[in-house]
């Protein structure tokens, strides 16, 4: 029988335990000044928008649209000359209730058949003047073929290479809300509520 040795043991756990590990990385960049300049793109995985909206008054319904594509053309220097564009595909809609998912997306409400998607693209990216985290972004947000100007408060996270996949990534928070009936969805009203509140959550990977 082979005889047992505490260091070789020690040794393969060691290397066990970080075999999958998240490695250290240099300090992720809290100043937005300092974040790279370029093109991202969104990691659809850490990209979403969570919803939420008046149930009969009784509570705040929340759902989400996952699988948002969008792109990032950042500008530290002159935060005014970046970009943002986003596209949302409405049948990714969920709430957790299959039923009320295929409602959501029947004429009712958002109309996928006919509007398969909804569009964001900013027309302004104004950094706030007492805290650089924070910028106002106001863009055109097209949903059911309607156009609507939108402002969203947006806050800088960090930015850094992610020490899960090696890549440059930047993160951002986003705020918003809107009227539904301006969009031509008007289905429960008054009774469910016609204010929407959006919270964008975006992490934009570097392009190569």
């Amino acid at each position: 029988m082979p005889s047992f040795r505490p260091a070789a043991f020690a040794a393969i756990l060691a290397a066990a335990a970080t075999a999958g590990a998240v490695t250290a990385q240099d300090p992720f960049v809290t100043d937005p000044a300092q974040v790279r300049a370029g093109v991202y793109d969104l990691d659809a995985s850490h990209g979403k928008i969570t919803w939420s909206v008046s149930h009969l008054g009784f509570s705040t319904y929340v759902g989400q649209f996952v699988n948002v594509s969008g792109e990032l053309t950042l500008d530290p220097a002159n935060p005014v000359n970046s970009a943002l564009s986003a596209t949302i595909p409405l049948a990714d809609v969920a709430s957790n209730d299959d039923a009320l998912d295929g409602h959501l997306r029947t004429a009712d409400f958002f109309d996928v058949e006919n509007h398969p998607t909804a569009t964001f693209v900013a027309t302004s990216i104004v950094v706030d003047d007492d805290d650089a985290d924070e910028a106002t972004v106001t863009g055109d947000l097209t949903l059911r073929g309607v156009t609507r100007p939108v402002v969203m408060e947006v806050e800088f996270n960090q930015a850094g290479v992610n020490p899960v996949n090696q890549r440059y990534t930047v993160g951002f928070d986003g705020e918003a809300t809107i009227q539904r009936s301006e969009f031509g969805i008007a289905y429960g009203l008054p009774l469910l509520g016609d204010e929407v509140e959006l919270h964008i959550e975006g992490e934009f990977i570097l392009r190569d």
